[in-house]
């Protein structure tokens, strides 16, 4: 994956326009390294032009050393026979003027060439699979129903393999959505941390008859205050490995559990309803993952019972929230009937127009879109990093049967660095 060094946001997201999908970006030098201390799979730092000269020298020169497989490619507003020369002999490989974004995304993919290389191979290199959550502070507002059919659009008739993971710990329902009665579930991965690998992994898995592989939510609520942070982080990681895409539906809340999933996420599916509690909520969150830095430039709006009647339209919602909506599923009884059935719409019925809408949500996960296909660098994993974390924040009344935790077991503090 690449990574930014910037400290300038403009610049930044800029960049980040043509760089691939979850490009790492840190604003100081102290954490460019102190995340290359961690991850060794970066194919390129991209030093942006906010740096000084000497800055970007110093960089480079410690990078010749420190990433020897990684290429440097500098991004300067202006370039002269000055800096050509001294990025030469610092070991820059690639100068691009900030303003041609063109040359920028060219210079990614000539360094995942480079990089693949350098590793022996040829042809296109092992990618991990994309981590996409599905999230709402507010209960009953759908996430399961849409992590479900999601999940079967991203398998694009049998091209992708994508598993559900059920993250809502205490009263998940994509198992008994998909009318499924798994003999395990993610509670049966407590204390395998430190030797989780994917046959232990399958295991605990139960396969839908579409091909969607599903790791079900504990059965008991109690098992929740079990499973761990770094116990997600494991899972994940392991599933990355063997999955192009891992769908988490989450809990309504800022608990542990979620902020280690949002941490871990390339794209983030934030559902929201026309109503007028959920849509503050909504904004609440959207500040939150603002601050945690989570998924930046790639949230989706999804508005699930998009009925217009109510009052609010798309319009009213995108200036509340200042968004644009991705998405919008309008009410329908054939979801409901659909899932009463087992059998999830987009599998039911591929033609209604809440599938299609769907698939066109998950033709833009997968980069099926012209804008995608013009900057086709290789997906990544990597994410903007986050500065320290609030405290977790409790879930808003849910509007369903899946009532918020709130017992009140004190502060807790969560990782602020990444591995």
């Amino acid at each position: 994956m690449p990574i930014l060094l910037d400290a300038d946001p403009a610049k930044a997201a800029a960049l980040l326009t043509v760089l691939p999908a979850g490009t790492h970006l840190v604003d100081t030098q102290d954490r460019l390294f102190n995340w290359l201390g961690h991850r060794g799979d970066e194919y390129a730092v991209v030093l942006g032009p906010s740096l000084s000269v000497a800055e970007a020298m110093e960089t480079a020169d410690r990078l010749r050393t420190a990433m020897p497989t990684a290429s440097v490619v500098m991004v300067r507003d202006t370039v002269d026979t000055e800096v050509l020369t001294k990025a030469m002999h610092a070991g820059v490989r690639e100068v691009v003027t900030a303003s041609d974004l063109v040359q920028v995304n060219a210079a990614l993919q000539r360094a995942h060439a480079l990089w693949a290389a350098l590793r022996g191979s040829t042809s296109a290199p092992a990618r991990l699979g994309r981590v996409i959550t599905i999230f709402s502070p507010k209960g009953g507002v759908g996430k399961t129903t849409m992590s479900v059919n999601l999940g079967i659009a991203l398998m694009n008739g049998g091209e992708n393999r994508v598993c559900v993971v059920d993250l809502d710990l205490a009263f998940g329902d994509i198992a008994i959505t998909l009318q499924l009665f798994p003999t395990h579930s993610i509670e049966h991965a407590i204390g395998g941390e430190d030797s989780m690998d994917y046959t232990f992994v399958e295991e605990l898995m139960t396969p839908h008859e579409s091909g969607l592989m599903v790791l079900a939510a504990p059965s008991q609520p109690d098992a929740r205050e079990r499973v761990t942070g770094a116990l997600v982080t494991r899972l994940l990681q392991t599933l990355q490995s063997h999955f192009d895409y891992v769908v988490l539906d989450t809990a309504p809340a800022f608990d542990e559990q979620t902020l280690t999933a949002l941490d871990e996420t390339d794209d983030c599916i934030i559902v929201a309803t026309l109503d007028v509690p959920t849509l503050k909520n909504v904004k609440v969150a959207l500040e939150t993952l603002d601050v945690l830095g989570v998924a930046e430039g790639h949230r989706h709006l999804l508005l699930n019972r998009a009925d217009e009647q109510v009052g609010i339209g798309s319009d009213k919602v995108e200036g509340i929230l200042g968004m644009n909506v991705a998405v919008q599923v309008a009410t329908s009884l054939d979801i409901a009937k659909a899932t009463n059935a087992g059998r999830p719409l987009m599998l039911s019925s591929p033609s209604h127009p809440s599938s299609k809408a769907l698939k066109a949500l998950a033709d833009t996960l997968m980069g099926h879109t012209a804008a995608a296909q013009a900057a086709p660098v290789p997906a990544q994993k990597g994410r903007a990093p986050k500065p320290s974390r609030p405290e977790p924040v409790p879930a808003a009344e849910p509007t369903d049967s899946k009532p918020a935790d709130k017992r009140d077991d004190g502060p807790k503090r969560f990782r602020i660095s990444r591995r």
